[in-house]
């Protein structure tokens, strides 16, 4: 959500992603992806400015929480120790042998 003002002086918050063109026509107009046209006090590269700031913020938390390469080298580490601990080697069957009574493998 990016705050902008309208031409009244009053603010509002604008969802960003709803944002589908911005034209400076003197006063900038935005469009959004449901047809309706907000008139907005502030010019194209500003509203520009604010929407690049407020996904690099989301980018940044988002970052925040992803966990380190080492975070993910310890997860791969104790999973493959908790799994070798719980596998047991696979076994060969037995071979068959024939039956002796019909001469067919069983």
């Amino acid at each position: 959500m990016i705050e902008l003002t309208r031409l009244n002086g009053n603010p509002m918050v604008l969802n960003s992603d709803l944002i589908k063109t911005a034209e400076a026509s003197p006063d900038t107009m935005l469009t959004l992806i449901n047809g309706e046209k907000l008139i907005v006090r502030e010019d194209t590269a500003e509203v520009v400015e604010r929407v690049l700031a407020y996904r690099a913020r989301l980018l940044a938390n988002v970052a925040r929480r992803l966990p380190t390469f080492g975070d993910v080298q310890q997860i791969a580490a104790l999973a493959s120790l908790d799994l070798s601990a719980q596998s047991t080697p696979p076994t060969s069957p037995e071979p068959r042998k024939p039956d002796p009574d019909n001469n067919v493998d069983a």
